[in-house]
């Protein structure tokens, strides 16, 4: 009886958010949003910044919050990118690097669920970035992007200099992503990284922190990226 009281709270737990989504999305007006993550902060006074925006007709003071920064790399096509590839789109981002033997094909597999899910919206992309670019040449990301099933304009796998992808991981995202030591012959310890899918806005602010590994926290991303979806539907109308 227990297990099945245990059951019955989960299944509550998961559906009732979904269902709550469904409901404001086609019979009423969404009032739910997301936080948004990293405000900015005046290393004058050290409070947080302030700005003038129009909100509703009105002009009124708003938080500043940190916003992805720009970025020079390379994807599985061997095609040059930089912040222009999610400039107004919705994206979730992690880090990974092919010869990964422990989380990372976890996380990809997840991230193959998140594809699946937006397959048809184009204001919804992945960014892979490995952290082990070395090896990770476009030709070798290519072949790890076609086992997964990655499609292309939808699903990006980025190399290039190493200290620009970890300068991205902890100054951009705000996780961790490095090599540990060169010297190690497990890769698994040479390379530190986290295991967290991050969810950032059209306006390159993060709204979510996921584990990559964690398919009930993934299900949470997919859901939340269609309420920031739904959101930048209604901003264009």
């Amino acid at each position: 009886m227990k297990k099945i009281t245990k059951t019955g709270i989960l299944l509550i737990l998961l559906v009732v958010p979904v269902l709550i989504f469904l409901f404001l999305k086609n019979f009423g007006q969404n009032h739910f949003t997301l936080p948004r993550y990293i405000p900015l902060m005046d290393s004058t006074t050290g409070n947080v910044k302030f700005e003038k925006v129009i909100y509703k007709g009105e002009e009124i003071n708003d938080t500043v919050f940190h916003s992805i920064p720009n970025f020079n790399l390379t994807d599985q096509n061997g095609k040059p990118q930089n912040s222009n590839l999610f400039k107004n789109k919705i994206h979730i981002a992690e880090f990974i690097f092919t010869r990964c033997p422990g989380q990372c094909p976890i996380m990809s597999k997840e991230m193959q669920r998140v594809q699946e899910s937006f397959e048809n919206e184009k204001d919804v992309i992945i960014l892979s970035y490995s952290v082990d670019p070395e090896f990770d040449t476009p030709e070798n990301l290519k072949i790890y992007a076609n086992n997964l099933g990655a499609i292309d304009g939808k699903w990006y796998f980025l190399t290039g200099q190493k200290k620009e992808i970890y300068r991205m991981a902890y100054y951009g995202y705000f996780v961790t992503a490095k090599e540990e030591n060169k010297n190690l012959t497990n890769l698994e310890d040479r390379f530190v990284h986290t295991d967290k899918c991050i969810l950032v806005d059209s306006k390159g602010h993060i709204r979510g922190f996921y584990n990559g590994t964690d398919r009930k926290d993934i299900d949470k991303l997919v859901l939340e990226t269609k309420v920031l979806l739904h959101e930048l539907k209604q901003e264009r109308k």
